[in-house]
């Protein structure tokens, strides 16, 4: 960066006095050469879309937007768009580097949705990935990755007294995103950058349906649960954002996107200690497969 302010907030790795700041820092620098921060009029922001991040990365939780951070480094940049924030870093690659942009946005389908509208109205970004961790339903064990290749919305439907009729709509990845997905989980090269301690199981990667609603499952007796086995019977996880962000994504043609997942807890086994001890490595997992697959992706567009 020379020091122009374009109405974003610019962060460093290690000022110009030595002073560090974390992946999680929002501690302006302040070095001689930048100027204090200041607002830009919208006019200079709108001209500058596109060029700020070519993607973008969505999280719901604290633990999933820790584990992407880790993986950028600066200069960092701060962006707002209609009150969302975004941290900007590069994320380096064996093939190219990227300027990634990282927004942390809270659960739930609906504002899942709305994130990734608004980050393409923010920085018409090549790709947007929704990452970070969900649910074992079947075939998966703790620490594997799903990428969604199909996501079913469980909870559409008729209820009635007597029974649940399930009326589920499906959502979709690009294709292209999803070739590459299948390419990242051939190669196997995405463990080698798992920024955390190794398993005694090395973490396997799968391209699978995945099933979106705003519960939280967690029993495999749960009526929900049953739900998912009836209705949703190829789904290996579940999770509560990524039908939103999928279904925002097919209305917004022309965007390339993805949702990765780390299974974090299964149905069975859990636990007041699995949210404490696996979120953290389902979720570092999670980011490794998308820096894996962010330093290959090229768009078709």
């Amino acid at each position: 960066m020379d020091g122009t302010n374009h109405g974003n907030q610019v962060f460093g790795t290690q000022n110009a006095d030595g002073m560090n700041f974390g992946p999680g820092s929002t501690t302006v620098n302040k070095g001689p050469a930048a100027p204090e921060p200041s607002v830009a009029p919208s006019a200079g922001r709108h001209a500058r879309r596109g060029t700020l991040a070519d993607a973008v990365v969505i999280t719901a939780i604290a633990s999933e937007y820790a584990a992407v951070a880790a993986h950028l480094t600066g200069p960092f940049e701060e962006h707002g768009e209609s009150g969302t924030l975004y941290r900007i870093g590069t994320l380096g690659g064996e093939r190219r580097s990227r300027r990634v942009a990282l927004a942390q946005v809270g659960p739930g389908n609906v504002d899942a949705g709305v994130s990734l509208e608004r980050a393409r109205t923010a920085f018409a970004p090549e790709v947007v990935l929704f990452v970070g961790v969900a649910g074992g339903v079947k075939d998966v064990r703790l620490g594997d990755v799903v990428v969604a290749d199909a996501i079913y919305d469980y909870e559409t439907g008729k209820e009635d007294a007597e029974d649940f009729r399930s009326r589920a709509k499906t959502a979709a990845p690009s294709h292209a995103a999803v070739q590459r997905a299948m390419d990242v989980v051939f190669r196997q090269e995405w463990p080698e950058r798992v920024l955390t301690d190794r398993l005694p199981q090395p973490p396997r990667a799968f391209v699978k349906p995945v099933a979106s609603g705003n519960k939280v499952v967690a029993d495999r007796d749960a009526l929900t649960a049953e739900r998912l086995r009836e209705h949703c019977g190829d789904a290996v996880a579940v999770e509560m954002e990524g039908y939103g962000f999928l279904r925002s994504a097919y209305l917004s043609s022309g965007t390339d996107s993805l949702v990765i997942r780390g299974v974090s807890d299964l149905l069975s086994g859990k636990d007041e200690d699995s949210d404490t001890r696996w979120q953290p490595v389902a979720a570092a997992h999670a980011a490794a497969f998308a820096a894996a697959f962010l330093d290959l992706f090229r768009s078709e567009g």
